[in-house]
């Protein structure tokens, strides 16, 4: 039995950062974005000129987090986020700011963002 899947090219994760890029320079906020495929494998990451440098771990972690529940990070009960957070080793994270990639409604990569604890609006 078979499943068809739609992915992203790498084309399409550098285009999602650079979107994300442009939309941090308007803002005037350095950012560290990552873009991973649905098992969480890493396709694309930026971190601006400016960004925290451990903000690159956490951004991974958001877009990781995102991938594996196919919805936004930041709405997880403070029990299972402490869980999830230890067990993984901070692969998993709470934090806001992660979101799922989806095509035509149906999940594929997501892309996460590591702000200085500001949300970057879709664009």
């Amino acid at each position: 039995m078979f499943r068809e899947t739609i992915t992203l090219t790498h084309h399409g994760a550098l285009k999602a950062v650079a979107a994300g890029a442009a939309r941090a320079v308007t803002m005037g906020v350095p950012q560290c974005l990552v873009v991973v495929d649905a098992s969480g494998e890493v396709l694309a990451s930026l971190r601006m000129d400016g960004a925290r440098f451990l903000s690159m771990r956490t951004a991974q972690a958001k877009a990781r987090t995102a991938a594996s529940i196919n919805a936004a990070t930041g709405g997880m009960a403070f029990e299972a986020a402490l869980s999830a957070g230890i067990t993984s080793q901070g692969g998993v994270t709470n934090l806001p700011g992660g979101l799922p990639i989806r095509f035509c409604g149906r999940h594929q990569d997501s892309m996460w963002h590591a702000p200085r604890w500001r949300r970057l609006a879709p664009t």
